[in-house]
């Protein structure tokens, strides 16, 4: 049997697995490359840096050559991919630890942040796009469309502010906004690194309000700013399915609005899940001001200490996770663009 025809003859949803999983790899590598000739372009020794100003030329350069920075770019990038492949992101200097435990300590807390984040995003994004194009003409329709426009412009950092200073200090209606947790309550036993999850899984109902409680302001400040394009894009492709014959024949053969309302809005899918996939890839660094603001302790803030600190270990550890996670994203987007649209042959 030819090739072409045994791969033809597999499961759709197999073939669709079977490219998308093959792509990740040459990515992968291409991603690593690229950053690590990037990061060795920032400005400043790390080797100076660790050491202080008042090192000897001497002991600086025997910490380079324990860093492995007196040898040429190629030979560091095969020691660091040989590395990568055996597990071992490296040290930083600056925690003693494993990069590969900071990662997983800090990584939790923004992923737990922004998933909840895109979920709230996405819903609030379509539920306004949805009313908005129904009741076309309406007040509604007006004030979705100007939050639209002007959502993309609001800083997110503005907003937070905004949120902490009339829901916690002024109304008291939100817990205090400084880390995931009440200082004074103990983390539940780690399972997922979700507090909200694990606070599930363990029974322990307080720890769960506060993990829930602590989440209020920042997943409401990302929502707000991001909601907007989501409400864009949805509208644009929800009022044109809205308007297409098959919705007035529907309308005509007495279904009911809600069924109509589901039929377009699943006809409307493709480009509501590449947002989402794009939003939740953007928001893996994007949120770094929204975690410092509410201390949050996660992967943004991470990153942005490894550069102030020319700390490479760490920078290239942030720089390989996130490519890798929001290669999984567009990855899974892509499958679910696949699915829900038949007319695209893999």
């Amino acid at each position: 049997m030819p090739i072409r025809e045994f791969w033809r003859r597999q499961p759709r949803l197999l073939r669709i697995l079977a490219v998308r999983l093959a792509l990740i790899v040459p990515q992968m590598f291409g991603v690593t490359l690229v950053a690590f000739l990037l990061i060795r372009l920032l400005p400043g020794d790390p080797a100076r840096l660790i050491l202080g100003n008042f090192a000897t030329d001497e002991s600086i350069a025997l910490y380079r050559q324990k860093l492995g920075l007196d040898k040429d770019v190629w030979t560091q990038f095969a020691i660091y991919l040989d590395n990568v492949l055996h597990g071992d992101l490296g040290t930083s200097p600056f925690t003693s630890k494993p990069i590969i435990e900071d990662l997983a300590d800090r990584a939790p807390a923004t992923l737990e942040l922004i998933l909840y984040a895109v979920i709230f995003t996405v819903g609030l994004g379509i539920l306004i796009a949805v009313v908005s194009v129904v009741r076309r003409g309406s007040a509604f329709d007006w004030g979705a469309r100007a939050y639209g426009f002007a959502a993309g412009a609001i800083p997110d950092f503005w907003v937070a502010l905004l949120l902490v200073f009339f829901l916690y200090t002024v109304l008291g209606w939100a817990p205090a906004p400084f880390g995931r947790m009440d200082l004074m309550l103990a983390p539940p036993p780690r399972i997922t690194g979700f507090l909200t999850i694990d606070a599930l899984f363990a029974g322990d109902w307080e720890a769960f309000r506060s993990a829930a409680g602590r989440l209020i302001l920042p997943v409401a400040t990302i929502t707000i700013v991001n909601a907007g394009a989501v409400t864009k894009m949805t509208h644009s492709v929800f009022s044109e399915i809205w308007d297409a014959p098959f919705v007035a024949h529907m309308r005509a053969c007495g279904v009911p609005e809600r069924q109509i309302i589901r039929a377009a809005l699943r006809n409307s899918l493709p480009p509501i899940i590449s947002v989402s996939s794009f939003i939740l890839g953007f928001l893996l660094g994007a949120a770094v001001l929204v975690e410092t603001i509410f201390s949050w302790g996660g992967l943004g803030q991470y990153a942005v200490q490894a550069v102030i600190n020319s700390d490479y270990a760490a920078l290239q550890g942030f720089v390989l996770v996130a490519s890798a996670f929001i290669l999984i994203v567009y990855s899974i987007a892509d499958i679910l663009y696949e699915i829900v649209d038949p007319r695209i042959r893999t």
